[in-house]
């Protein structure tokens, strides 16, 4: 299902790291016509006073000058390169170092110093929506990882039936799939956990034969 794009940004919170309140040209009226509040935070030894943890994706966005070096210390995800809000970087100086420092920072879009009204719509519609997409997809592959590493957990548990008991696969799969319903658990969940006690009790001869679950008694299927 594809991210739904938003359009109307009215509620946001806007925070502008900026050395020269005021000197970035219409960006703060444009937002407020956007119904977009916002703030300067104060830079306090060339590093702008940020309350990070407080920050919300569904709110804020930040708005960070190019030309500041080191103004902003966020943390970035890895694989995503994603900040926890949008990251739109005010560009002055086009030079290739700062547009990247910008890009580490999580910058998902660029507005041109001094900022002209009729940009800043454009800005925010792709800065946000770049970000929503793109953590969107990113809980979608996280979302298939896990389920890859379950499904091992299944084929693990189905060997070992098919070991322990003589079945075949489709004979074991299907025994498996049973007892996972009989249990209320999905069928990963299951496998995880009888795998999880066989580990527990590696030497205890024929534990499949009745496919029990840890802190139940065996019941012969």
């Amino acid at each position: 299902m594809a991210t739904r794009l938003l359009q109307n940004f009215n509620g946001g919170h806007a925070l502008i790291v900026t050395a020269a309140p005021g000197s970035e040209g219409a960006l703060v009226a444009t937002l407020a016509k956007l119904g977009v509040s916002a703030e300067y935070p104060p830079l306090v030894d060339g590093r702008a006073d940020v309350a990070v943890g407080e920050l919300k994706s569904d709110r804020d966005i930040l708005f960070v000058d190019g030309d500041l070096e080191g103004a902003v210390e966020l943390p970035i995800d890895p694989e995503t390169r994603l900040a926890p809000i949008p990251v739109i970087g005010l560009v002055g100086v086009e030079a290739p170092s700062r547009l990247k420092a910008l890009v580490n920072l999580g910058a998902s879009a660029f507005l041109r110093k001094p900022v002209h009204g009729g940009a800043v719509y454009a800005s925010l519609f792709m800065g946000i929506n770049q970000f929503l997409m793109r953590s969107d997809l990113s809980n979608r592959i996280q979302d298939l990882e896990a389920r890859r590493r379950s499904r091992r957990a299944v084929i693990s548990a189905t060997l070992t039936v098919m070991r322990e008991t003589g079945l075949d696969e489709d004979q074991a799969y299907s025994r498996l799939r049973r007892e996972s319903m009989r249990s209320r658990l999905s069928l990963e969940h299951y496998c995880e956990m009888l795998l999880s006690e066989q580990r527990l009790a590696p030497d205890r001869p024929g534990c499949s034969e009745s496919l029990p679950l840890p802190g139940r008694r065996p019941e012969a299927l």
